[in-house]
């Protein structure tokens, strides 16, 4: 087996075992949501707690780096590259848990919703067919969400995309469908204020990918970095915080990853996927 070849069968390895752990938080945290409304506590409140802890799992992930040690022995210009990599490394999860610990809302309404969902469609049928029509009970489906409407709260941020005359795709519905395709059912009611929160709170952040990666920038003139200044790359931000392994696996199915990647690289997600 070439090292190549090696290399690639190891970092499939480690995504899906990231993936596996995603996974199970998500179902835990699902647990401890219905856990904390049978005891009473508010949505808002449940929120706190459970990002708090997030939260605290991430600064334990910043104290395991922080107190990390280069191998015994090495040279000192590989022990000051270690630490500044340290300093960095740790530097950002103390951002992502600040981040966790303050911004992570919405997320025990859409938990009520899921379970009230799942306990409408268990309800056994009434016996006495007569009475059908009336003990019946009305099915919850799920809300809609339109990519028009997506996309018309998308290009409301005028300082986040580029001019229309200027984009790479005037129709970038394909992007959009994918982006939209990892948008989980418990989010759809809230999705467009949810992404409205996004931007506000990134405002800083995609004035500055507009500015040096979209029309225009030195990156763009070689070809690269067609998704910046589109409208629907602020959904494809979104989903890259928020569920970045459904989006890229949606991704992979359907489109050019090359977009992505680039995409992944000018931005800088709190979990990178390309290599």
């Amino acid at each position: 087996m070439s090292t190549e070849q090696h290399d690639a069968d190891a970092y499939g390895q480690e995504l899906a075992a990231i993936s596996q752990h995603q996974h199970e938080a998500t179902a835990a945290r699902f647990t401890v949501f219905q856990a904390l409304a049978a005891a009473g506590i508010g949505h808002e409140q449940a929120d706190d707690i459970v990002a708090k802890l997030e939260a605290g799992a991430v600064a334990g992930a910043h104290t395991w780096v922080s107190e990390s040690s280069p191998p015994h022995g090495s040279e000192p210009q590989f022990e000051d590259g270690w630490f500044a990599g340290v300093r960095d490394v740790a530097s950002y999860l103390r951002r992502i848990a600040d981040r966790t610990a303050t911004t992570e809302r919405g997320r025990a309404a859409s938990s009520a919703m899921l379970v009230a969902h799942l306990q409408q469609s268990a309800s056994p049928a009434p016996a006495a067919p007569e009475a059908t029509a009336a003990a019946e009970p009305v099915p919850v489906s799920v809300p809609p969400l339109e990519a028009k409407d997506v996309l018309a709260a998308a290009e409301r941020f005028l300082w986040a995309v580029a001019a229309p005359g200027t984009r790479n795709w005037p129709d970038g519905s394909d992007f959009l469908d994918v982006a939209l395709s990892a948008v989980g059912d418990e989010e759809r009611a809230g999705y467009i204020e949810r992404l409205e929160a996004f931007v506000e709170e990134h405002r800083d952040r995609l004035e500055e990918l507009l500015r040096a990666y979209g029309p225009g920038s030195r990156p763009a003139s070689h070809g690269r970095y067609a998704l910046v200044g589109q409208p629907e790359t602020l959904i494809i931000l979104e989903r890259m915080e928020a569920a970045p392994f459904l989006l890229r696996g949606r991704w992979e199915e359907e489109l050019e990853t090359v977009f992505l990647d680039d995409l992944e690289f000018a931005w800088g997600p709190r979990i990178r996927l390309s290599r």
